[in-house]
């Protein structure tokens, strides 16, 4: 069945500033999506819903975010401008995502890296991303592209395995008392923190991800300890971000996560996932992120979770058998 479009404002997403403006903003890209987006239309004609009745956000289905594995999730004909893949080891399948226009992706990491973060200008970024830096595709690596080129300090890069280097520019960095983020994937900074310690509390230390098979897996609580003491900081920052979402949650510690105004995170029922879960329980994690104008904006990731009244939530682990990810999670 086909079903009328509803022409998106894109704009719009960007400037959303109420609830009412988001649920208005995701309902139409809910028809949009129903009528031009065929793996989505399939799974909700096989749900038997019909999008025309939709008129609440709390009756949208969530595709599987497996569907990103073995379909061409996009909504329309456009070719896609690139296609982030994820990571995984040898053998696994990996999610694709066929991005149409590159220009959301930039205005949504953009936007909302400025509004936690602040101006990347006189900010000195520094970027531990080994596993990313050496495989193809990484969406996490063309945002920190374009953050690093930003950045007006001559300081800023990256960095592999090189982690004297890293230590003397940070050593250097503080006694000027620059500004500095260090993002790095939460193993490649174990390893640094086996060699160097630093006391730099003015630092944001940044973790992205899990250990991707190179260590053993931490709880949080655990981990954050580690690099605290380690880069001598209060809290360690995380992102929360995968391959299928075109926008990013941030923590400033403690693992509590803020989405931007276009991103919402909405928990399932473990058991029945078409069954939405009120705040403060436990439950899978559904994204709605609005800048997947041209994919999917309604995602069923495959992490537990726990979402706060204030629209904040908790990364708790991932269901049992979950593909280990690129994105931030830890067991828990």
């Amino acid at each position: 069945m086909y079903f009328c479009a509803v022409k998106i404002s894109i704009p719009s997403v960007f400037s959303i500033r109420s609830e009412k403006e988001f649920n208005d903003a995701a309902l139409a890209i809910f028809r949009h999506q129903a009528a031009h987006c065929a793996p989505y239309r399939d799974f909700i004609s096989h749900l038997r819903v019909d999008p025309l009745q939709i008129d609440s956000l709390a009756d949208i289905p969530y595709l599987p975010i497996s569907f990103f594995k073995s379909h061409r999730v996009i909504s329309g004909i456009d070719q896609e401008e690139i296609t982030f893949s994820s990571s995984g080891t040898t053998g696994m399948v990996q999610s694709r995502h066929f991005v149409t226009d590159l220009s959301l992706y930039e205005q949504s990491f953009n936007e909302a890296f400025a509004r936690f973060y602040g101006s990347t200008e006189d900010t000195c970024l520094l970027a531990l991303l080994p596993s990313y830096l050496e495989r193809d595709g990484s969406s996490l690596i063309y945002m920190i592209d374009a953050l690093l080129k930003q950045s007006k300090h001559p300081d800023s890069g990256y960095f592999l395995h090189n982690h004297e280097d890293l230590y003397k520019k940070l050593s250097s960095l503080k006694e000027k008392g620059q500004k500095t983020i260090l993002i790095g994937v939460t193993y490649a900074l174990l390893d640094f923190l086996e060699k160097y310690q630093i006391d730099f509390p003015e630092l944001i230390v940044m973790e992205t991800g899990g250990m991707k098979g190179k260590r053993k897996e931490m709880v949080r609580e655990e981990l954050h300890e580690l690099l605290t003491s380690g880069f001598g900081v209060k809290a360690i920052h995380s992102e929360y971000g995968m391959t299928e979402l075109l926008s990013q949650a941030y923590s400033s510690g403690h693992g509590i996560f803020n989405c931007p105004a276009w991103m919402k995170i909405v928990l399932r029922d473990t058991n029945d996932p078409l069954t939405l879960l009120h705040t403060h329980q436990t439950g899978g994690i559904n994204v709605i992120d609005l800048a997947n104008i041209n994919s999917c904006s309604f995602i069923a990731t495959q992490d537990l979770g726990r979402v706060y009244p204030d629209g904040s939530f908790e990364v708790l682990g991932r269901f049992d058998n979950a593909d280990i990810r690129g994105c931030n999670l830890l067991v828990q």
